[in-house]
């Protein structure tokens, strides 16, 4: 490789340009050639620094869930939801099929050295107003990972449907980064779970916006990508409906992406409790008991795989999917970070394996994400499939809808921010967060003006409540309004600025957790209400609404090493 592709114009190896400092033993990257200080030097060299590299994260306000609604007030303060195109950076990167490689290649200098070579690898897809505009800012982040199945690529013709040029959303996991970058939890979306998917805005290379039109009825979740010219976009507004959370960002990769990136890592350790050979299916996988190595084709077969599973089940092979995804992480933790040129390799190959938003679509926003999930311990990432049952409206089932008791409980905690691994400290930080929103004067019962509405609570839920808050609490301006427009997971109170003092005494009434609060920017006039919806995870006046601390759903982490099937 020439100086002008590898060390530069200027002709300066790249490996030169690596030194150990003598006060650190560390190694450190020398940008300006031999004429540059020397780490045992009192001037060391920066790695420069990029106008989209990482800035001051500003003060957050209150997340609106919303994209219609009104930016929160400056006043406001906390790690609530963000409002879409007003975010600040964030971070992230993982997929089934093998990908944290620039996760946590991005904790090295070297990731800016190479930062042209890398930007230019990077494909990226407009989704117009889906998704954030920004990559770096305190509080929660969540990514879409999707696994294109698309069988463009040698041998990947092997796997079923030749005619699959376009691909599905085959492998789905929704990964969760925590507002202090202290966990992580990402959850596995099954293929063929039931759901509607909503009608969708996708822009057309003339730079024209299509509609897509979503389903009327439920149908296979890996519909929302692909069908009738579904985009990523679609895939995500898909995934928000199902979990009334915000999706920030999405990161897709194909089945040649598993081969080249688990290539790059030097191969991904995998356990097998017994031998898998698939003779009959399209996997083509032969693997013995115990411990082996896969990278390339061997990897893909794995992913795929379904022979000699317990069920033979999609279920089954995400459940393998994880432990693969874990392995690689651990790998990359233990071995790639110690070696500057591993991690260029990996870099390399997941850039150019790389399909993000524009909101991501630099080497720069993605070394940024990189360095903030590299923060987080292994330990205290948590690998889930998202809770389902057998769908009841079929006589033999073969697909699968959420749990209705175990699902909500995942979304709630993900939603309040609660980790699955250190519940107790974030319960405590939510209530942190929540005081920092409700801080100032409380009004009066007697002056606090609302209306209420049912959005998904129980029934007769606002007739019950306005009679609690008028009868036991005060709250004599109060009213029902009967339903609200669609019904709504989690309840909201909505204000204005001038309303704050009101909301903080209804929120202290009510129990109300921080992501309810919707403060507006324009004032209110006049003796205009509150308004206040009762969703779905409301249960009874009196009763607070708040995260449950636990839920009975399978988990690994990805610090652990466990033999499958």
């Amino acid at each position: 490789m020439d100086a002008q592709t590898y060390g530069g114009a200027d002709e300066v190896d790249p490996a030169d340009q690596w030194v150990v400092n003598p006060r650190t033993g560390a190694y450190e990257l020398r940008l300006g050639g031999p004429s540059a200080p020397r780490p045992d030097s009192d001037a060391v060299a920066e790695p420069p620094v990029r106008d989209d590299a990482a800035a001051p994260v500003p003060a957050r306000v209150p997340r609106q869930r919303s994209r219609r609604g009104a930016p929160p007030p400056e006043a406001a303060t906390g790690s609530g939801r963000r409002k879409r195109k007003q975010r600040g950076r964030k971070k992230v990167l993982v997929w089934t099929g093998g990908a944290l490689a620039l996760v946590l290649v991005g904790t090295s200098v070297y990731a800016y050295y190479w930062y042209d070579r890398l930007d230019g690898n990077i494909s990226t897809v407009d989704i117009g107003d889906v998704g954030s505009d920004s990559v770096l800012e305190g509080g929660p982040v969540n990514i879409l990972i999707i696994g294109n199945d698309i069988r463009v690529g040698k041998g990947n013709e092997d796997y079923g449907n030749r005619d699959n040029v376009t691909g599905h959303a085959d492998t789905t996991l929704l990964f969760h980064i925590s507002g202090d970058r202290s966990n992580a939890t990402v959850v596995s979306i099954p293929r063929d779970l039931m759901t509607t998917i909503p009608d969708c805005d996708t822009r057309q290379s003339d730079g024209s916006t299509k509609v897509i039109a979503g389903s009327k009825v439920p149908t296979r979740f890996n519909e929302s990508f692909g069908v009738n010219g579904r985009d990523p976009g679609c895939t995500m507004r898909t995934v928000e409906g199902i979990t009334d959370l915000e999706v920030d960002h999405f990161m897709m990769f194909d089945f040649n992406a598993v081969k080249t990136l688990s290539t790059a890592v030097g191969g991904v350790k995998v356990c097998l409790k017994k031998p898998i050979k698939d003779e009959g299916g399209g996997s083509k996988l032969d693997l013995p008991a115990g411990e082996s190595r896969i990278a390339g084709e061997d990897a893909l077969s794995f992913l795929r795989n379904r022979h000699g599973l317990k069920n033979e089940s999609d279920l089954d092979r995400i459940e393998m999917q994880q432990k693969f995804v874990a392995s690689m992480m651990r790998q990359l933790k233990e071995d790639t970070l110690s070696s500057p040129m591993k991690m260029l390799d990996v870099a390399e190959a997941a850039t150019k394996a790389l399909t993000v938003d524009k909101g991501i679509g630099s080497a720069g926003k993605l070394v940024t994400l990189a360095k903030e999930l590299g923060k987080i311990d292994l330990k205290n990432i948590t690998l889930m499939t998202l809770p389902v049952i057998d769908n009841p409206d079929e006589p033999t089932p073969v697909t699968v809808v959420p749990n209705p008791v175990e699902a909500p409980k995942v979304f709630s905690m993900l939603q309040n921010d609660v980790s699955f691994t250190e519940v107790k400290k974030e319960q405590k930080a939510a209530k942190d967060k929540q005081a920092a929103l409700l801080e100032g004067p409380r009004a009066e019962a007697q002056d606090v003006r609302v209306d209420l509405a049912n959005g998904g609570a129980p029934g007769g839920s606002a007739s019950a409540v306005l009679a609690w808050l008028q009868n036991s609490k005060g709250v004599s301006k109060s009213s029902n309004v009967g339903n609200a427009p669609k019904e709504v997971a989690k309840t909201t109170l909505e204000y204005a600025p001038n309303q704050a003092d009101q909301a903080r005494a209804l929120a202290d009434l009510m129990g109300l957790p921080a992501s309810a609060l919707k403060p507006g920017t324009t004032d209110a006039t006049g003796t205009e209400p509150m308004m206040l919806v009762l969703g779905a995870d409301f249960e009874q006046a009196g009763k607070p609404i708040a995260p449950p601390k636990k839920v009975d759903v399978k988990q690994s982490r990805a610090d652990e090493s466990v033999c499958g099937t």
